[in-house]
Formats: structure tokens, C-alpha cells, sequence
């Protein structure tokens, strides 16, 4: 594809889908009360107020400094929220963070200033320069608004950590509590080929860690047709799978009794009832859905079911693979996501049971691999053969080549819509206990 003879951004589409994102994002905040701003939900991030400024300010260092050399519109702010935070500890998160922030009145009029500057880009500016390195493809464009949409899965389970009465429920977007548990199955998948990550010009954009496309040979193995239940991951906690060492690694043993961990960070119990910590609400502990757990304790459940968890690319053959040869763009086809194809794009906050959504199924009939929540993998994050950092957002990956993050891959409630493609790649740390990630066992045939 010849960049000086196409065009990737089409400036009224982007603008829209700007808007829309930045809709979404007030709407988020307005969940929560006013007196929650400066609290600090989760305490290895940063407190609510910086993810307000952080937003409209990242747009401003991408597109319109480091993009289009513009100067910004605060420099002063755009400095304090230049970047987040990813600590190990707590420690090394009250290291980093700032002691006094500015009020909520500066930071909105920061970031309605900083929208403002980044439309009239999007209407008049020179945001797509063949062989420009940030504005090349419209990668600045492009980086802005999926970062916020990033973000506004890191302000869900953010929001998810308060309590209830810290938070406003406008819209009923609670889960689905049947008891529909569905029998357990595994599907064998044979030996085959599965494509991880792109080529540019296979797709409008994705992050640097998507490059460059690797194939790698995968030999057969069988993996489970729904997720981990929180029914059967009950099974492991009742068994006392959480004061046994043997299906736990060092390391993750180590932190279990440090933490004095005894069931996932989703789950509470009273009175010997067990109950799923929800956005809004707490309900009688939905046996149907999948559980919400770290790496570690997803390894730890598999090697005491004498299974393991998969990799990346046992990953990508049962999402896109096919009994034919062929692979897919999605586990369902080559149709473009939608609402009928599994549980993201913001329509709940919470799970559903596993196996909702059949017209999502993968072509060996695999469900949910795409939604409900990402999926721990094996697979500790790095970069492809030939991967080479972002220019408009060179750190968004190389930090995190540490060999202590691992490979998420699917999607989650609150995944947008638009950031369901074969080629993303998300990472978390194996304690990390807030996100929504689930995951499936396999073992080799």
C-alpha cells in the first residue's frame, strides 16, 4: 500500500468517533460521586483525578506536539500528566505519585481547552504526512483515541474497587445471574498453523507490539470449550487449592501468603455464603460465569486440574483456526464485531454466563473466546521478530519487555468495540488482581 496515494484517515470519521470517545469518558467519570475524585481506588495507579487530566493530555503530547510540532496548551499539566504508573508494589507506587494534584475545576478546563485543540487538527491540520513517522498512516490519530479507549476499561475496573455508595448507577448494566452452567467439554484441536499479529498494510493501525506478522507452527492440543466457571473454580477453593503449595510456582506462593490470598479478588464471603463483588452491587456468587482471577492463581487451578494454561499461539489456533486450513479475522468469520458476537463494547459491567453469545463461536466451536473477559496465557510479553517501537508512542510496549507481564488476549465488558481485532495484544502482571481476565485450561493430545 502506497501511503502517498491513500488515505487511512477519513477526517469526519475520525472526528465522530473522537466525540464518541471522549462521550464515553464523562459518562465514566459521571459514574462516580464527587467526593471519590481524588481517591485512589487502586492503590499501584494513580488517584481518579489523574486520569482525567491524563486523557485530553496525552491527545496534546501525540498529535499535536510530537505529531504536528504545535505547542501545547498547558505545559505545566501536560507534564504532570504525562504518563501513568505500572509499580510492582506498593512503595514503589507512593514513589511516584504526585502529593498535591490541582483542582477538578483546572483539570475540565484543561481538558476542554485540549479537546478543542485536537478537533481543529482533526478538521484542518496536516494529520496524515506520507513518510512521517508520527503522522505517517495517521498513527497519531489513531494512538490518541485508542488509548482513551483503553483507558476507559482502566477507569471500569478502577471504579470497580469502590464502594458501592461512591458510585451512581445511571443505567442498569448488570450481569446476568442465571444458573445456566453448561456441561464441561473440551475440543481437540489438531496440529496446525496460527498467525500471531499483522502486517501495516494488513490493517488501518495497531499498537507496535501487533508487528510484525510471526507464524508459528502449533502442535495439537486440547482446550476447554467455555471458560473457567466460577462453579468450578469454587471445586479448587473448597479443595484447599489456596493453602497447597504444590500447585502454586515459587514466586506465586511467595506473594499468596504474603497477601494472605484465599479466593479471587472478585469473590467475598458472609456467613459462609459466597458472593461476586460487582460494579453496582453484590450478588449470590453466579456460578455461571467466569471467574475473575491473576495468572498465578489461573496456574494454579490448572496444574491442580492436571491441565496448563495455553499459549499466545494455542490461543490464536482456537480463536482463528479452521478444520479447512484457513485462518479468520475473528473466531466467527470475517463479519466485523458486533453486540450479537460476545459480551464487550460496553454492554454491561459485569459478566455473563459462559456460552451467551453462539454466534460468536470459534470454527471448532470454542465460545467466548472474544469477550466476557481477556484470557491469561502462558506467554510472557516481548515483542515479535523485527518489532520495532511506535514513533508517536515508542514506550507503550518496550517498558514491558521485563519478562513480568504476560499475554492477555480477547476481550472484556468493557473492551471497545473497536478494539476487537486478531492482532491486539494485552499484558498484565500474574498478581495483578483487578482486571476482568479469566481463562481456559488445554493440555497436549
Amino acid at each position: 500500500m502506497n501511503d502517498a496515494l491513500h488515505s487511512v484517515v477519513d477526517r469526519e470519521s475520525a472526528i465522530s468517533w473522537f466525540l464518541k470517545t471522549r462521550e464515553r469518558t464523562a459518562k465514566i467519570f459521571d459514574i462516580i460521586t464527587p467526593a471519590s475524585y481524588y481517591d485512589q481506588p487502586i492503590p499501584l495507579r494513580h488517584p481518579v483525578v489523574f486520569y482525567e487530566g491524563h486523557i485530553p493530555a496525552f491527545g496534546v503530547n501525540t498529535l499535536l506536539k510530537r505529531g504536528l510540532g504545535q505547542p501545547g496548551v498547558d505545559e505545566k499539566l501536560e507534564r504532570l500528566f504525562a504518563r501513568g504508573i505500572d509499580p510492582e508494589n506498593q512503595s514503589s507506587s507512593d514513589a511516584a505519585t504526585v502529593n498535591s494534584w490541582p483542582s477538578r475545576k483546572t483539570v475540565q478546563h484543561y481538558a476542554a481547552a485540549a479537546d478543542q485543540a485536537i478537533l481543529e487538527a482533526l478538521e484542518s491540520a496536516e494529520i496524515e504526512r506520507h513518510g512521517h513517522p508520527v503522522l505517517g498512516r495517521g498513527q497519531a490519530v489513531f494512538t490518541v483515541i485508542e488509548h482513551e479507549e483503553m483507558h476507559q476499561e482502566t477507569l471500569a475496573y478502577m471504579w470497580h474497587q469502590l464502594p458501592f455508595a461512591k458510585k451512581i448507577q445511571e443505567v442498569d448494566l448488570q450481569g446476568n445471574t442465571e444458573e445456566l452452567v453448561p456441561e464441561l467439554a473440551r475440543v481437540r484441536v489438531p496440529a496446525g498453523r496460527a498467525t500471531l499479529g499483522a502486517e501495516l498494510d494488513e490493517v488501518p493501525f495497531g499498537w507496535d507490539n501487533e508487528f510484525p506478522r510471526m507464524v508459528v507452527e502449533v502442535p495439537g492440543f486440547a482446550i476447554d470449550r467455555y471458560n473457567v466457571t466460577n462453579q468450578q473454580y469454587l471445586e479448587f477453593v473448597d479443595a484447599g487449592g489456596y493453602l497447597d503449595p504444590r500447585w502454586w510456582g515459587e514466586g506465586d506462593w511467595q506473594w499468596r501468603v504474603k497477601v494472605d490470598l484465599r479466593y479471587p479478588s472478585f469473590w467475598s464471603q458472609e456467613g459462609g455464603e459466597w458472593f461476586w463483588r460487582g460494579m453496582f452491587t453484590k450478588y449470590p456468587l453466579p456460578l455461571s460465569w467466569p471467574v475473575y482471577v491473576t495468572q498465578a492463581e489461573a496456574s494454579a487451578y490448572a496444574r491442580w486440574n492436571g491441565k496448563r494454561l495455553p499459549t499466545e499461539a494455542e490461543f490464536h489456533r482456537a480463536a482463528y483456526g479452521a478444520p479447512d486450513g484457513d485462518e479468520r479475522s475473528h473466531p466467527w468469520g470475517e463479519d466485523p464485531p458486533d453486540l450479537t458476537r460476545g459480551h464487550f463494547g460496553f454492554q454491561g459491567w459485569d459478566p455473563m454466563p459462559v456460552g451467551s453469545f453462539p454466534a460468536g463461536v470459534s470454527a471448532w466451536g470454542i465460545h467466548d473466546l472474544v469477550g466476557n473477559g481477556w484470557e491469561w496465557t502462558s506467554t510472557l510479553f516481548s515483542g515479535f521478530p523485527g518489532f520495532a517501537p511506535m514513533p508517536s508512542y515508542p514506550e507503550y510496549s518496550v517498558d514491558f519487555f521485563d519478562a513480568k507481564h504476560y499475554v492477555v488476549k480477547g476481550a472484556s465488558p468493557v473492551t471497545a468495540t473497536g478494539l476487537v481485532r486478531r492482532s491486539l495484544r494485552n499484558w498484565f502482571r500474574p498478581h495483578y488482581p483487578y482486571p476482568y481476565a479469566g481463562f481456559r485450561c488445554v493440555e497436549d493430545l
